[in-house]
């Protein structure tokens, strides 16, 4: 199948510009969703056999292997229901804002085949936080999934950032209820300020204030506290890694994701004009460095999900061999076709068996 893809449909994608073809994979899992006899089907193929490779455990969920769909590819929760079907082992949506946006000028989206790479300055374009959880209430709830649906959390770009803290406690309270795990997303370049919600005084308003409605949830509401996660950028300073660490340690938050894609413009990219972050082959080293620093620093205590260049199963095992708890793939995807996820899946969980 990859070769399939990679001989014959993504030529064909490729012709297309690329938030086009991005589109239009979204709309085929969306019709493969709605297919779920087909989508049982595919599973069968793609999925580990529990009885040979046993799941993961992570913020108190169990994965059925440590793949999973990272955030921006279903921005808003049409495609993932497929997600399990083509080999992944849980799925992240998003980002999601508490207002809907256009996100930034178009084009906005560019790859680079020679280096297995894309540069994209989406703005997170969704149809906000309401919207989302409107589609959500009549998808599969939690506890009846194939497998873990994680929501990816951003600031909404007409907040002024001294006000969003209350701008992720309205996205929060809208999709808490539907997420298995959320993610508070500080590190997209591609909206203005975000970034300096990673310093510390500013993410530790936050935290404290989403932990606290966290909580609040099964005092008042006699719900579950989800797990949160935080996803932070490659372009941090170990200091700031440091600093961003000591206040997730703070509030107790289940995890960390790194890492987001980059501002740097590593070899020929430094004579790339176009702004955004870059994903995909040029971030692998930078992002298990990161992965590799944070599981020394928390001494293994904190779980990780590693991201950033993943385009074959030696670079999924890299970041697992750093530290990592699970990976997730976006960019990878593009260059390496729809079941990608169940290559590498297969490919860590025998290694791992060897």
């Amino acid at each position: 199948m990859l070769r399939l893809y990679e001989n014959f449909f993504r030529p064909a994608l490729f012709r297309l510009e690329s938030e086009r073809a991005h589109e239009l994979g979204v709309d085929a899992l969306a019709l493969l969703g709605a297919l779920p006899p087909l989508c049982r089907v595919l599973e069968a193929w793609t999925r580990l056999a529990p009885a040979t490779f046993s799941p993961v455990r992570a913020f108190g969920l169990e994965f059925p292997n440590r793949v999973g769909l990272a955030a921006g590819f279903d921005k808003n929760a049409r495609a993932w229901p497929a997600a399990a079907a083509l080999g992944f082992g849980h799925v992240e949506i998003g980002t999601v804002t508490a207002l809907a946006q256009d996100g930034n000028p178009q084009p906005r989206m560019f790859r680079y085949p020679e280096h297995q790479a894309v540069i994209n300055r989406m703005g997170f374009n969704n149809q906000g936080a309401e919207a989302v959880a409107t589609r959500l209430a009549r998808q599969a709830p939690r506890g009846a999934r194939r497998i873990p649906l994680g929501i990816n959390l951003g600031k909404s770009k007409v907040t002024d950032i001294e006000r969003a803290t209350e701008d992720y406690l309205a996205s929060f309270a809208r999709l808490a209820d539907f997420a298995d795990y959320l993610v508070l997303n500080v590190s997209s370049p591609n909206t203005p300020g975000l970034r300096q919600l990673q310093d510390e005084s500013r993410l530790r308003e936050l935290l404290g204030a989403i932990t606290a409605a966290n909580r609040a949830r099964g005092a008042d509401r006699g719900k579950s506290r989800v797990p949160l996660l935080l996803k932070i950028a490659p372009d941090l300073s170990w200091p700031q890694i440091d600093a961003v660490l000591a206040v997730i340690a703070e509030f107790g938050l289940d995890g960390v994701i790194a890492t987001n894609t980059t501002l740097a413009r590593p070899g020929t990219f430094a004579q790339v004009n176009e702004a955004g972050g870059l994903s995909g082959a040029p971030v692998r080293r930078r992002s298990t460095e990161i992965v590799g620093y944070i599981a020394r620093t928390m001494q293994g205590k904190l779980p990780i999900i590693g991201v950033g260049g993943i385009t074959d199963v030696a670079g999924a095992a890299e970041k697992l061999d750093a530290g990592a708890t699970l990976v997730q793939v976006y960019t990878g995807m593009i260059y390496r076709g729809p079941f990608f996820a169940a290559e590498l899946a297969r490919g860590v969980a025998e290694r791992e068996r060897s």
